[in-house]
């Protein structure tokens, strides 16, 4: 067992029926029940038949005022930086509003701080370097929100400065010419779930007066997908509508970068789906920001030419390749570090010598297979230490950091992902603040808990026809996780070994119907069952298409022996026939 405990949220069957009978699709009806979807309007505006509506950007506090200072410098001649973020909500927020400057004629340059050299965010070198290209006005896209003493020196050297973020505010805001952010304490914007990429996307809507969103959504939604997506923003609300729409660009006219992308990672040329880009996508883009070098992706992102999309994918790749590296060498230190047995609170670990580029992914990777939250902290030769924050469940890192201010150079970001800045002496003091305060917000003795949809009791449900109808209910993400569907007393036919020994593939049978499983990141010595054996699994149904034929796959998050097998060996055991 990977989680302690699992939770079936089980379903209304009354309203699962209904859904039915009006049209839905038997397995998406029970599934949509047990997200306590039961109207057939909720409904019908998951699966895409009523589009979500998009907001005015207008109701956000200080669009207005972002709005007349930029189309002003652009009147004017006045020099705009577009002053990013090296990930791949940045990196698209960059390229959209780049673009968009670029077919007004505006007098533009990029800038995306060096991971490596300068961290996250705003900084005085960049202000002076841009101040000495003769800028005139700096927008920031995915960042700025906390940059207090960065935007007072910004209007030191006669800066304009523009902010739009989506990042977790303080109690005092930047001194700009504009503030754009959904998490303004005073903005009457409706959703606050919009990524950077998302308030770039309303910042460009708004300054075609509001009114050019559908024409802004073909231009620019394959970018704003595919932000969203890698920054993990809830696919809730606006985002669901822009994401979905983001993705049928991906899968009918992609731009030349995508394209190029997507020959690389999908030879076969399947449907591209959020799970395509948070897993094959995104990393590869984040790569090179990872790596130091954000301009390839963003050049690659905003190039209109094949040949140069095809370079730039090509040494993109190869990024990509060194970081899968680097990020090994990495996480297999930092899961020596930790006790066999586990750990009991949060990972918080730091080194002299780690890559900075790679601590994100290694944390991620870290609370994905310890089901708690990770820090993973690089510390320079000055004893400066960076790290990269990743969280599971409801536990809000960003929270967490908060109530560790007093000990931190620096920090930002939101629940689920956060960046800190720390001297290498508070880093144990960091270790039991956060530790205390993780044990005041979770009851220890839970443990890891896996959250169920329901139970699937006639396998009949899982037919090729019901789960292939489950595409129209994508994209899943955060607060719309993918179907987790369980089987209860399924038998085990075989396991063995995939992937040199790091994943198990099985065959069970769960009332005469057999399908194939896959257990990724589990080798088989490690399930804790064996063939023969009655279990419980967790699953998502997936559909496997090999050579054309396609069946039902099981993608396993948990298996655990029955309630029956353990009954059964209890007896056994009682009887003296197990020794």
């Amino acid at each position: 067992m990977r989680y302690q405990s699992w939770e079936t949220s089980g379903y209304a069957r009354a309203a699962a029926v209904d859904l039915y009978r009006k049209g839905v699709n038997p397995l998406a009806a029970v599934f949509l029940a047990s997200r306590n979807v039961t109207d057939i309007e909720s409904a019908r505006e998951v699966l895409g038949e009523s589009p979500a509506k998009l907001c005015d950007p207008f109701l956000m506090a200080d669009m207005d005022k972002a709005v007349l200072r930029i189309n002003a410098a652009i009147l004017s001649g006045e020099r705009i930086a577009v002053y990013g973020d090296y990930d791949v909500d940045g990196m698209t927020s960059s390229a959209l509003l780049a673009l968009w400057l670029h077919s007004k004629g505006a007098d533009y340059e990029i800038y995306i701080p060096g991971r490596l050299d300068e961290g996250y965010g705003i900084n005085r070198t960049a202000l002076d370097l841009l101040k000495a290209h003769g800028v005139g006005l700096v927008i920031t896209v995915d960042c700025g929100i906390t940059a207090i003493e960065e935007a007072r020196y910004a209007r030191e050297l006669g800066l304009g400065l523009v902010i739009t973020d989506h990042h977790e505010c303080r109690e005092n805001l930047p001194e700009a010419d504009a503030v754009v952010d959904p998490k303004r304490f005073d903005c009457g914007y409706p959703y606050k779930g919009l990524a950077g990429v998302g308030v770039a996307f309303k910042l460009v809507c708004a300054l075609e007066g509001g009114f050019a969103t559908e024409d802004m959504l073909q231009k620019y939604g394959d970018l704003v997908a595919v932000g969203t997506i890698a920054d993990v923003m809830p696919v809730g609300g606006e985002n669901r509508e822009l994401i979905r729409r983001g993705l049928m660009i991906l899968n009918t006219a992609p731009r030349p970068g995508f394209r190029s992308l997507m020959r690389e990672v999908n030879p076969e040329h399947g449907r591209i789906t959020a799970t395509t880009v948070s897993f094959m996508i995104a990393p590869r883009l984040n790569a090179a920001g990872r790596m130091g070098q954000p301009d390839l992706a963003v050049n690659l992102l905003r190039t209109d030419n094949s040949s140069e999309a095809e370079k730039l994918t090509e040494r993109v790749c190869l990024l990509n390749t060194e970081r899968r590296s680097l990020e090994l060498g990495i996480y297999e230190k930092a899961a020596a570090m930790v006790p066999d047995s586990g750990p009991d609170g949060p990972i918080l670990l730091s080194q002299r010598g780690w890559h900075q580029g790679v601590t994100g992914i290694v944390a991620a990777k870290m609370a994905e297979r310890y089901l708690m939250p990770a820090i993973i902290i690089s510390i320079d030769e000055n004893g400066v230490g960076r790290g990269s924050c990743r969280s599971t469940g409801s536990f809000s890192i960003y929270d967490a950091l908060k109530s560790c201010g007093d000990l931190l150079s620096n920090y930002g970001g939101h629940d689920m992902a956060a960046g800190v800045t720390v001297a290498e002496e508070n880093i144990e003091e960091l270790r039991r603040r956060i530790t205390a305060h993780y044990n005041g917000k979770i009851q220890a003795s839970t443990g890891p808990m896996l959250t169920v949809d329901f139970e699937v009791e006639k396998p009949e449900l899982l037919s090729v026809e019901n789960v292939e109808f489950l595409e129209y209910l994508e994209p899943f993400g955060a607060g719309f996780a993918a179907p987790c569907l369980c089987f209860r007393d399924a038998l085990i036919i075989s396991t063995y070994s995939i992937g040199a020994g790091k994943h198990t593939r099985l065959r069970i049978d769960k009332a005469g119907t057999g399908f194939d499983c896959i257990f990724f990141s589990v080798p088989s010595e490690d399930l804790g069952v064996s063939a023969g054996m009655l279990v419980d699994v967790a699953f998502e149904p997936q559909i496997n298409d090999y050579r054309g034929r396609c069946s039902v796959q099981l993608h396993l998050y948990d298996i655990r022996m029955s309630v029956t097998q353990q009954d059964t060996e209890s007896e056994a055991l009682g009887e003296g026939k197990i020794r």
